[in-house]
């Protein structure tokens, strides 16, 4: 005789796949800095509260339709509605339009400080164009990446090229919006060393879905030889088949590999690439094997992408421009 499976309710399961999105690097539940961990209480306050308002409201519908008829005679009265349907959502919403604006205080007071970590982030179509301030003016460009140092506020300045986009990094900071024509700035710090991920979360178009990147929190030692390693220009190839492919196909006219002629600026800076932790903004590990995949495929790999196609090279060419791009560490 068989024994029946135990099944799982949609309701249930519904509910475990949205806790299942709440972990990892991506979630918004992980409070790894001070303005992060106050997102975090008011999101527990919000879903709590809003879990025990609607059994109120639920266990007030059963009152109305079969309670005592003292009961529901109460729920009629003027004073009950005045209190119920005016005061507390009035003194709710207040107080946490309050406790919000005393979260963008912590990350704006952070900022003060005369260390603070300035990097400019600009939204592109489909990836992120990240550039390092440095104390003598000069800036230092990567993409689709950020390092910061623990203990250390940062104020990340943020815009666009193009349309509406929107940086998302829940594990240290809130969402904000990207808008032509504005500048707007993120302030947060990281409590300790670890690698999250963050994401478009405005719908940008064809690959939005498809724009992530990383931010790997550094011990300031580490965070400063990282940074002298990333200002310097890319180390000479020494005739690697690799770089002329790279230079006679065209890539630099859209790339920059500093130290080399190649100065284009429509597509990400790829000086450092090789030390990256992903390639195509998030979706690739950073392998050999995968920049083949991306030069070969990007299309496929992330439609509607604005690279130009790249398909015709041979299997060694494709080798040999993939081993010199990953070791542009």
């Amino acid at each position: 005789m068989k024994t029946a499976r135990p099944r799982l309710s949609p309701f249930v399961a519904l509910t475990l796949l949205t806790l299942a999105g709440c972990d990892g690097e991506q979630s918004a539940f992980a409070g790894l800095g001070p303005v992060s961990s106050r997102i975090t209480l008011l999101t527990w306050i919000m879903f709590i509260a809003a879990a025990l308002i609607t059994v109120f409201i639920c266990l007030l519908l059963f009152v109305a339709i079969a309670g005592p008829a003292d009961w529901r005679r109460k729920l009629t009265q003027v004073k009950t509605v005045v209190l119920g349907g005016i005061v507390f959502p009035v003194v709710t919403l207040s107080a946490l339009l309050i406790y919000g604006f005393s979260i963008l205080r912590v990350g704006e007071n952070l900022v003060q400080a005369e260390n603070a970590l300035r990097i400019s982030v600009v939204g592109e179509r489909w990836w992120w164009r990240v550039s390092y301030r440095h104390d003598d003016g000069h800036t230092t460009e990567a993409a689709n990446e950020i390092r910061i140092p623990t203990g250390r506020p940062v104020e990340i300045e943020l815009s666009t090229a193009d349309v509406i986009h929107s940086f998302w990094l829940p594990a240290y900071a809130g969402k904000v919006d990207m808008i032509p024509g504005r500048i707007n700035r993120l302030h947060f710090s990281a409590d300790k060393p670890g690698i999250v991920r963050g994401q478009c979360a405005e719908y940008c178009g064809g690959a939005h879905a498809l724009m992530a990147f990383y931010a790997v929190a550094m011990p300031p030692d580490d965070y400063d030889a990282w940074l002298a390693r990333e200002k310097a220009d890319a180390k000479p190839a020494r005739g690697h088949a690799g770089e002329q492919l790279f230079l006679t196909s065209g890539c630099g006219g859209c790339h920059t590999v500093r130290g080399t002629r190649a100065d284009g600026k429509e597509g990400p800076d790829l000086t450092h690439v090789g030390g990256r932790l992903s390639i195509g903004a998030g979706i690739l590990p950073n392998t050999p094997e995968s920049f083949g995949r991306w030069i070969s495929r990007h299309q496929q790999l992330k439609p509607e992408n604005l690279m130009l196609p790249y398909d015709f090279f041979t299997e060694s060419e494709l080798q040999a421009l993939s081993a010199y791009l990953k070791s542009l560490e």
